[in-house]
C-alpha cells in the first residue's frame, strides 16, 4: 500500500483527531436549549407556566456536559501507555473506533443514563486523540514549521465546532428527537475517514526509532523530509541527531509516570501541566459549552446564529496562528492572549454586575442557571465582548496550550508526558463543565470575575516560568533545561522570560534545503555528461 509523505496532508488528516472534540463541544451547546432535547431527557418535568419541557437541571445537565471530559481525563492517561506500546498513529486509530462505538451510543441513548455513558465513551477517544495527535505531529515536522502544524490540532477544532453547531442548527427544523440524533449520529464519519486515513500515512520516525526499527524510522525521514533521497543532508542531520538522543536515553532512567516528578523532569511537567490548565480556566470551553445560556440572558435565546457567528470568528482567527505562530514564538502569544482575556471577561462582568437584573418565573426560562436579565446596549456589548474574548483566544492559547507540551519533552517521556498533561486539561475540563451552571444560578455574574481572576494568574505565571521552545529541534528543547533541582525555573543559565524565539533553524534548514537542490543540478550535470 503507498504511504503519503507530504507533511500537509498528515498534518491534515491526523487532526482529524482534533475535530472531534470540536464536534461535542457544539453537539451540546446547540441542543440543550432545544424542545426537543429537553422532552427526551426531561427531568425536571414540564414548565407550569409555558408547559413546555423543562429538561435537566443544571446540575445534571452540567454533569451529562462533564462526562465527555470526564472520559477524556481517562483517555488522555491510558494513551500513554498505548502510545509507547503500539505507537502514535496506531493510538490515535484507536481512539478513532472508540469515537464510533461511543457516538452510536449517544445517538441512540433512550434515557440520561446512555446518554452519561456514551459521552463517557466518547471521552475517551478524545482523550486519546487530544493527546497523541499533538506527539505524532511534533516528532514528524520539520522544526521550523512545527507550530504550524500542531497548531492545526485547534484550527480542526474550530472547524468541528463550526461544522457541528451548523448541522445542529440546520436539524433543529426537523421534528421530534431526530433533531438531535441526526447530528449526533453524523459526527460517527469523520471518525471513520480519521481511522481510513491514517492506515496510508506514515508512523512517528522517533518511535521506531526507540523500538529499534532504524531502517523504518529511515524510510520515514526519507520520504517526509528527503523528498524520496535517502541521502539528504536534512535526513543524515536527524538521524544522527534521533541516534544520539535515544543512545542517551536508554543509559538514563527507565520510563515511568513517577519519572515525571523527579528533580530533573519537574519543571516541564509543571509547565506543560499548567499550559493545559491554563487553557480550560481562561473559560474559553465554558463560553463554548453554554454559549446558548449566555445569549438567553442578553435576550437571544431563541436565536442559534448568534452562536454560529461566534463559531465562524473561531475558526477565521486561528488562521493567523497557522501561518505565523512559528515567526510569533510561544511567550508572546499567551501573555497578548491572557491579557485580553482578563479584559474581556472583567467587561462582562462589570456589564452584568451594573445592568442586569436577576431572572424571575415570569421569564419562563427552564434552567436556574440562567440567572441574568440583560438587555438594550449592554447586552449587545456582552455579544461583542464575548466575541472579541473568542477572537482573543483562537490564535493564541487555541493553538499554544496544543503545540507547547508536546515541545518541551525529551523522547524517552514524552508520550506520557504529554498525555499527563492533556490529563490537566480534562480533569479541569470537566470540573468547569459541571461547575458553571450552578456557579451562574448561585453567583451570576462573579462567575466572569473568577474567570478574569484566572487569566490575570494565567499572565503572570506565563511569564515568569515559561520558557521560549519556538524554532528549535525537539532535542534541542529538552536540552535547554538546565537542571538545578526541583525547585530551579531557568533555562541556559537564564531566566524563562529572557529566553528568546531562536529561528537560526530555519536559516539552516534552508540551507540543507538549498544544499539539496545543488547536489541535485550536479546529479543532473554528470549524467548528461
Amino acid at each position: 500500500m503507498k504511504t503519503f509523505g507530504n507533511i500537509y496532508v498528515i498534518a491534515a488528516t491526523s487532526v482529524i483527531g482534533g475535530a472531534l472534540f470540536g464536534f461535542d463541544i457544539s453537539s451540546m451547546s446547540a441542543i440543550i436549549a432545544t424542545q426537543p432535547y429537553k422532552c427526551q431527557f426531561n427531568q425536571q418535568g414540564n414548565n407550569p407556566t409555558t408547559g413546555q419541557c423543562q429538561g435537566p437541571d443544571d446540575v445534571l445537565q452540567g454533569g451529562i456536559t462533564a462526562a465527555m471530559p470526564g472520559g477524556s481525563w481517562l483517555g488522555a492517561i491510558i494513551s500513554g501507555f498505548l502510545s509507547d506500546a503500539l505507537g502514535r498513529k496506531t493510538s490515535i486509530q484507536i481512539g478513532a473506533v472508540i469515537w464510533v462505538i461511543g457516538s452510536i451510543i449517544v445517538c441512540a441513548a433512550q434515557n440520561i443514563p446512555m446518554l452519561i455513558v456514551g459521552r463517557v465513551i466518547n471521552g475517551l477517544s478524545v482523550g486519546i486523540c487530544s493527546a497523541q495527535v499533538p506527539v505524532y505531529i511534533s516528532e514528524i515536522s520539520p522544526p521550523s514549521k512545527r507550530g504550524r502544524f500542531i497548531g492545526m490540532q485547534q484550527w480542526a477544532i474550530t472547524w468541528g465546532i463550526a461544522i457541528m453547531f451548523f448541522l445542529c442548527y440546520g436539524s433543529s427544523f426537523i421534528d421530534g428527537a431526530a433533531a438531535f440524533r441526526l447530528p449526533w449520529g453524523l459526527q460517527m464519519i469523520p471518525a471513520i475517514l480519521l481511522f481510513l486515513g491514517l492506515t496510508v500515512l506514515p508512523e512517528s520516525p522517533r518511535w521506531l526509532a526507540k523500538k529499534d526499527r532504524w531502517d523504518e524510522a529511515k524510510a520515514v525521514l526519507t520520504l517526509v523530509h528527503g523528498k524520496g533521497d535517502p541521502n539528504a543532508p536534512i535526513v543524515a542531520k536527524e538521524m544522527a541527531e534521533i541516534r544520539e538522543n535515544v543512545e542517551f536515553e536508554r543509559q538514563n532512567a527507565d520510563v515511568s509516570f513517577f519519572e515525571l516528578l523527579k528533580p530533573r523532569m519537574i519543571n516541564r511537567t509543571h509547565i506543560g501541566i499548567f499550559t493545559q490548565i491554563w487553557s480550560q480556566l481562561t473559560g474559553m470551553n465554558v463560553m463554548m459549552y453554554y454559549i446558548s445560556y449566555v445569549f438567553t440572558m442578553a435576550g437571544m435565546g431563541g436565536d442559534l446564529l448568534p452562536s454560529g457567528i461566534q463559531f465562524i470568528i473561531n475558526v477565521v482567527m486561528t488562521v493567523p496562528a497557522l501561518i505565523w505562530l512559528d515567526a510569533w514564538g510561544r511567550r508572546m502569544p499567551m501573555l497578548i492572549g491572557a491579557f485580553l482575556m482578563c479584559l474581556f471577561m472583567a467587561i462582562n462582568a462589570g456589564l452584568f454586575a451594573v445592568h442586569s437584573r436577576p431572572a424571575t418565573p415570569a421569564d419562563g426560562f427552564d434552567t436556574a442557571a440562567i440567572s441574568m436579565v440583560i438587555s438594550g446596549a449592554p447586552a449587545k456589548a456582552i455579544i461583542a465582548s464575548t466575541y472579541l474574548f473568542v477572537a482573543s483566544y483562537a490564535p493564541t492559547w487555541g493553538p499554544c496550550s496544543w503545540t507547547y507540551p508536546a515541545e518541551l519533552y525529551p523522547m524517552r517521556v514524552r508520550g506520557k508526558a504529554v498525555a499527563l498533561a492533556t490529563s490537566a486539561n480534562w480533569a479541569f475540563n470537566f470540573a468547569l463543565a459541571y461547575f458553571v451552571p450552578p456557579s451562574f444560578a448561585n453567583i451570576s455574574w462573579r462567575t466572569y470575575v473568577l474567570f478574569a481572576v484566572f487569566c490575570a494568574a494565567m499572565f503572570v505565571h506565563t511569564f515568569f516560568m515559561f520558557p521560549e521552545t519556538a524554532n528549535k529541534t525537539l532535542e534541542d528543547v529538552a536540552a535547554i533545561f538546565e537542571d538545578d533541582g526541583p525547585g530551579s525555573i531557568r533555562f541556559v543559565g537564564i531566566p524563562a522570560w529572557k529566553t528568546r524565539n531562536d529561528r537560526s533553524i530555519i536559516r539552516l534548514e534552508r540551507n540543507l534545503v538549498s544544499s539539496e537542490e545543488k547536489i541535485g543540478v550536479e546529479h543532473a550535470n554528470e549524467s548528461k555528461v
